[in-house]
C-alpha cells in the first residue's frame, strides 16, 4: 500500500499544473483578521531618532534604491500611497516629489512628536503587537515586550581575521580581538558566555546569514578535524584561510553554536532564499540543503526557523516544516510578491503543517524615506493579512476548514505559533 505521507510530499514538490481560482476573501473573515494583534518574527526596524533639519528638503523624497528592485519594493510603488494615507495622513493620488514632499514633512513631524515612542507608534499603525528586531543591538524605543531582539551569530564562524569588511562586521559583534589557543577554548570562553549574555540582555534568537558568504550546506564534521584546522591557524590568528579548510571548520562551529543556543533556550534563525544583493548565490540557499542539519539528533532541542520561507523554494521549506523542531516564516515575501501569489502559498502550507509557520514582514530601512521600514511594516502586515484571507476562504469554500477553525488558523499563523515558539504568554 503507498506511503500517504510520501504521497503528500510528492504532491508538494509537483509543479501547479492548474491555476488557483481567486476566491474573492469572505468579508467576514477579512474584518476578523484585521482585528488580530500580529507578532513579526523577523524585521530590521530602526530605533527611534531625532530627524535632521534639512531631511524634508532632500532633492528625491523618494530616494533611492542600491540596484534596481522588484515591483513592489520600487519607491514609486502606488501601494505606499495606501501606507502614508494610512500613517501620516497623506491626501494626495499621486507620487510627484511636491506632494511625496508632504509625505516626507509629516511623517517627520511624528518622529518629532512622538520621541521614543515613535516606532510603538508604528507598530500600532501597522496592527503589530510585538516585533523581532535582527540587528547589533535594540536602540531608543525599542523595549520589551514591544520590540524583541535577535542578535546576529555569523561573527562565531570566524574565529580568526579576515581582511573582507564584511566579515569584520561580523565579528564585531562577538567581541573577539585574537583567538584563544584552541577549539574547546573557544567554545568555552567565547561562544558559551556570550550566548548566555545575549539570552540574559533579552534575545528570544539568533540569526545566521550565512547563505550571503557560502552555501547553506552544513556537513557533519568529526570534532577532531574541526580541532586540527583550529590548532593550525589560531597562533597566527590567520587574516585570510584557505576555503578547503574554513568550511569544516565553520560546518562544525555552525552545530556547536546551533546546539549550545538551544540549551539557553535560544531559536536558530537562517537566512534562506532570495538575497539582498542581485548577485546573491540563489542555489547555495535552498533549504534542502539544510536536511542534515535538521536531523542532527544532537541538535533536537534546538528550534530552527527558516526565515523568508525560502521563496522561491517555498515547497521545499513546505516539507522541511515537517522536521519536529523545524518552523517557517513568509517574511519578505509580502512585499517581494503579489497577494494572490502569496496566498497560493499559504494555503499549501496550511494544508500541511499550519502549526510551523509564523507571519513577517522583513521590514528594513535604506536611503528610501518614504519606502523605509515603516511603509514596509505597513505594507507587509496588510499583504500578509489579505492573503491570509484569501487563502483560509478558498479552504472554507471547498470545506477543508469550517469558519472557526479559518478563524483559528488566522490567529496561529499571525500570533500564536509565535508566542508558543518563544514562550512570549509569560512575558
Amino acid at each position: 500500500m503507498r506511503n500517504p505521507t510520501h504521497a503528500l510530499l510528492i504532491g508538494l514538490l509537483l509543479p501547479v499544473t492548474s491555476a488557483v481560482a481567486q476566491t474573492a476573501a469572505d468579508p467576514g473573515l477579512v474584518a476578523a483578521i484585521r482585528e488580530i494583534r500580529a507578532i513579526d518574527n523577523h524585521s530590521h526596524a530602526m530605533p527611534a531618532r531625532v530627524p535632521g533639519a534639512a531631511e524634508s528638503e532632500r532633492a528625491e523624497p523618494l530616494g533611492k534604491t542600491m540596484f534596481p528592485y522588484p515591483v513592489r519594493l520600487r519607491v514609486d510603488n502606488p501601494e505606499y500611497i495606501e501606507a502614508w494615507r494610512a500613517m501620516y495622513g497623506y491626501e494626495h493620488e499621486d507620487l510627484t516629489d511636491d506632494h511625496a514632499r508632504e509625505a516626507l514633512r509629516a511623517k517627520l513631524g511624528l518622529m518629532e512628536r512622538h520621541g521614543t515612542g515613535y516606532p510603538s507608534w508604528i507598530l500600532d499603525r501597522a496592527g503589530i503587537e510585538t516585533m523581532l528586531v535582527n540587528a547589533p543591538s535594540l536602540g531608543p524605543g525599542q523595549t520589551a515586550p514591544r520590540f524583541l531582539w535577535v542578535p546576529t551569530a555569523d561573527g562565531f564562524l570566524f574565529p580568526f581575521g579576515s581582511d573582507v569588511e564584511s566579515i569584520r562586521n561580523l565579528r564585531k559583534q562577538i567581541r573577539l580581538d585574537a583567538p584563544p589557543a584552541t577549539l574547546d577554548e573557544y567554545l568555552g570562553r567565547v561562544v558559551k558566555p556570550l550566548l548566555q549574555e545575549w539570552k540574559a540582555q533579552g534575545a528570544v534568537a539568533i540569526k545566521f546569514v550565512i547563505a550571503y558568504y557560502r552555501s547553506l550546506d552544513l556537513a557533519e564534521v568529526p570534532a577532531g578535524v574541526a580541532e586540527a584546522i583550529y590548532a593550525r591557524h589560531a597562533p597566527a590568528g590567520a587574516a585570510a584561510v584557505a576555503p578547503a579548510d574554513l568550511k569544516p571548520l565553520q560546518d562544525f562551529l555552525f552545530r556547536a553554536v546551533a546546539r549550545e543556543a538551544g540549551r539557553v533556550g535560544l531559536v536558530v534563525h537562517l537566512h534562506t532564499g532570495v538575497g539582498a544583493d542581485p548577485y546573491f548565490h540563489l542555489a547555495g540557499s535552498n533549504p534542502l540543503l539544510l536536511e542534515s542539519v535538521f536531523n542532527d539528533a544532537s541538535l533536537r532541542h534546538t528550534s530552527f526557523v527558516i526565515v523568508h520561507g525560502s521563496w522561491p523554494f517555498e515547497r521545499e521549506t513546505g516539507v522541511m516544516v515537517l522536521k519536529p523542531n523545524v518552523y517557517a516564516d513568509f517574511s519578505a515575501q509580502p512585499f517581494l510578491r503579489s497577494t494572490p501569489a502569496l496566498s497560493e502559498t499559504l494555503e499549501e502550507w496550511l494544508d500541511f503543517f499550519p502549526e510551523k509557520v509564523l507571519f513577517g514582514t522583513d521590514a528594513y530601512s535604506e536611503d528610501t524615506p518614504l519606502a523605509n521600514w515603516e511603509e514596509k511594516a505597513w505594507l507587509g502586515t496588510r499583504t500578509s493579512r489579505q492573503a491570509l484571507a484569501l487563502a483560509l476562504t478558498r479552504m472554507m469554500a471547498d470545506g477543508r476548514i469550517s469558519r472557526s477553525r479559518a478563524e483559528e488558523l488566522a490567529r496561529m499563523i499571525l500570533r500564536d505559533n509565535a508566542a508558543k515558539l518563544y514562550a512570549l504568554e509569560t512575558r
